[in-house]
């Protein structure tokens, strides 16, 4: 069985801003962000596409997360983006994942584990406070954190990171975070490897790749980019990105009413005049933000049509005036259809919330078909 509505994602988009965003960063190596299914893309596919366009590294915001791409055959390296809960450490070191690390206790748990499993060295990557005060040590705990490891035997300093709270609005705070983090990691010998390469410096998400190419340093790790969505529309003259996703479906139902009939609950809005409506099977379920009902559209036959009424559950409803729509139509709900367009900054805009939230929202019943 198959629902009559999915999500296409076009993983040769991918392939195009992965290679442009490589580009962009120059000799700087690229970290795919691939947490929450690839921000609701599908994480395995996103990945394997990112990782053969030029992403060296992987990143996921859980253990489970990690551990399904390599379920999934990825051997890029995976960086965990927060510290792995004890009852998790075992697997982050079977299945070879980088953990993230800002605690002293976290550094002690590992390195039990570690020592216990018999493995090698365990490379983790510090992470410290410069302004987005969510998680990272503070800049004071540094040098003992890294003594810490060194200290171990069992673990080195793979990397040093911190990450911005406002690349895309303040460059006089995203400045001095850069300064903040150059200052704290330029005490940090090359001797705390344990005999490995350099602790990777990495800061930069994808509005500081694109905002500040000073923040590039050795790594960058980008996440709205890869997806083809900009984290502000100025930033189109800076980089050529492509969208990666498409929402589908089709008209299930056409009925006609009368000027002054309110569909939906509430009886939000009266038709102006009279108007066939057509019923769409998908909903807030699938993670259609309910707050599109004013001033959200879909496109049937290349037109652009006004949702009427408020968008329900399981499905939503659309004004087609006296225009020839009948069931089994295709219904473009983000995505092109002919000349039109509809984005998910459309439907950013309109739920006042950024197309981050709107992508990793839409939800697991709509089945994902990739094109490749």
């Amino acid at each position: 069985m198959s629902r009559p509505s999915w999500v296409e994602v076009d993983l040769r988009a991918v392939a195009h801003n992965v290679r442009q965003l490589v580009r962009h960063v120059g000799g700087a190596a690229l970290c795919a962000v691939v947490k929450a299914d690839g921000y609701g893309h599908g994480a395995p596919q996103v990945a394997k596409a990112a990782v053969a366009n030029g992403a060296a590294w992987v990143a996921v915001a859980t253990v489970e997360e990690g551990v399904q791409l390599r379920d999934e055959g990825i051997d890029t390296p995976v960086l965990l983006l927060s510290e792995p809960p004890p009852g998790d450490h075992k697997d982050v070191i079977v299945h070879q994942i980088t953990p993230t690390v800002y605690s002293l206790a976290t550094i002690k748990q590992l390195a039990s584990t570690a020592l216990r499993l018999g493995t090698g060295y365990l490379a983790v990557h510090l992470k410290v406070d410069t302004g987005m005060h969510r998680v990272g040590a503070p800049l004071r705990m540094l040098p003992e954190l890294v003594h810490r490891v060194v200290e171990t035997g069992l673990l080195r300093v793979g990397g040093l990171w911190s990450h911005f709270s406002v690349a895309d609005t303040d460059p006089d705070y995203t400045t001095a975070q850069i300064r903040t983090y150059l200052r704290a990691v330029s005490h940090v010998p090359s001797v705390v490897t344990g005999g490995g390469p350099p602790p990777l410096r990495h800061l930069a998400n994808t509005p500081g790749a694109l905002f500040h190419p000073e923040s590039h340093l050795d790594m960058v790790r980008t996440g709205l980019g890869i997806y083809g969505l900009y984290p502000r529309p100025c930033a189109e003259e800076i980089i050529d990105l492509r969208p990666v996703m498409k929402i589908v479906s089709h008209v299930s139902h056409v009925l006609r009413h009368p000027a002054g009939a309110r569909p939906s609950y509430g009886r939000m809005r009266p038709l102006a005049d009279a108007s066939a409506v057509a019923t769409i099977p998908i909903g807030y379920a699938d993670g259609v933000p309910r707050l599109i009902s004013e001033g959200g559209e879909v496109l049937i036959g290349g037109q652009r049509f006004p949702l009427a009424g408020r968008v329900t559950m399981d499905q939503l409803l659309v004004e087609v005036g006296d225009h020839p729509v009948a069931v089994g139509d295709e219904a473009v709900l983000v995505g092109r259809q002919g000349e039109q367009i509809l984005s998910i900054d459309d439907w950013a805009r309109l739920s006042d919330t950024i197309n981050y939230e709107v992508v990793s929202r839409i939800g697991p019943r709509l089945p994902r078909r990739y094109i490749s």
